[in-house]
């Protein structure tokens, strides 16, 4: 089993920062909002993103997948009360030359061993698709 740790730190009324390792992130936890940091529900969208792109780079070479781009774009919708998430909807662009089932072979290995997106898929509807980029 693989266990993770971060250490997120208010630096003030305006923000706060995570870090791990050798990287440190900017966080949006200002009431007034800040345009140079990801609010919370940014950062969870960002989390899935960089679980798919990973995803592919994990699930290309076993397939022997050639693509040379990918690019992920995420939607949330929220409800106000209670706060929470109720749809994430995303379009996964591969840039590839690869065949349409080989390309839906593609996103079911990303869907399937990802760990956000599988976490995510137990909390709130969770849908995409994969589509060919230039």
């Amino acid at each position: 089993m693989l266990t993770y740790a971060i250490s997120a730190i208010r630096d003030d009324a305006q923000g706060s920062h995570a870090g791990v390792r050798q990287a440190s992130l900017v966080l949006d936890t200002s009431l007034a909002g800040r345009p140079d940091a990801f609010n919370p529900v940014e950062l969870l969208l960002a989390a899935l993103a960089a679980c798919m792109i990973k995803g592919v780079e994990r699930a290309a070479p076993m397939l022997h997948f050639a693509f040379s781009g990918v690019r992920v774009e995420l939607h949330a919708e929220r409800q106000d009360a209670p706060p929470k998430l109720t749809t994430i909807s995303y379009v996964l662009t591969i840039d590839t030359d690869e065949t349409d089932r080989r390309l839906e072979l593609l996103h079911t290995n990303v869907r399937k061993y990802g760990t956000i997106s599988n976490t995510l898929a137990d909390a709130v509807a969770l849908t995409g698709t994969i589509v060919r980029g230039t």
